[in-house]
């Protein structure tokens, strides 16, 4: 049960993403200050397996780092989104493959310590190309390129430093 007493809630910026909230509060300890907090719809994270000893990572380029990096795919969730129909849509969007079996695995707040997002993690199995009718495509900000990588191979991409991603090195610590 929370101690913390909320006095007052200001929107300060509402995007395509999430929001920045900040909250005037009073803490359990009795200090009262502003918070400034990032809310966010959660997202799903994929350890897409096409066999048992590989995994499918992606590289992505990513603005704020202004580079591509290598990465497990993952996706924020739409607005309502069931978690699990997420995964099975984030899959065929980034990866250009159907999971027949969707498994969740575990949650993790990635920056508690200001945001207020749940990454759920989904193992995909059973991959296949998808139906041709389909409608799913990328986000327009991505730019992606799947491959196909060994466990020990997407491991020694974290000791070698090519992974610097932590939603990727947490996944990949869950097989």
């Amino acid at each position: 049960m929370s101690q913390t007493t909320r006095h007052s809630r200001r929107e300060i910026y509402q995007g395509r993403i999430f929001r920045l909230e900040v909250d005037r509060v009073t803490l359990p300890g009795g200090h009262t200050l502003d918070m400034e907090v990032i809310r966010h719809p959660g997202s799903v994270v994929l350890l897409a397996m096409p066999a048992p000893e590989q995994i499918i990572l992606i590289r992505q380029y990513r603005y704020t780092l202004d580079r591509y990096i290598w990465e497990l795919p993952a996706g924020s969730l739409k607005v309502g989104e069931d978690p699990d129909a997420a995964a099975a849509r984030e899959c065929e969007e980034e990866i250009g493959l159907v999971p027949r079996i969707v498994e969740r695995l575990q949650g993790f707040h990635p920056t508690p310590g200001f945001c207020d997002e749940l990454m759920t993690y989904y193992r995909c199995l059973d991959l296949s190309p998808p139906a041709p009718d389909s409608s799913v495509q990328k986000d327009e900000d991505e730019d992606i390129e799947p491959r196909t990588f060994t466990l020990a191979e997407a491991r020694a991409l974290i000791r070698s430093g090519e992974i610097v991603d932590l939603k990727t090195v947490a996944g990949l610590s869950l097989i």
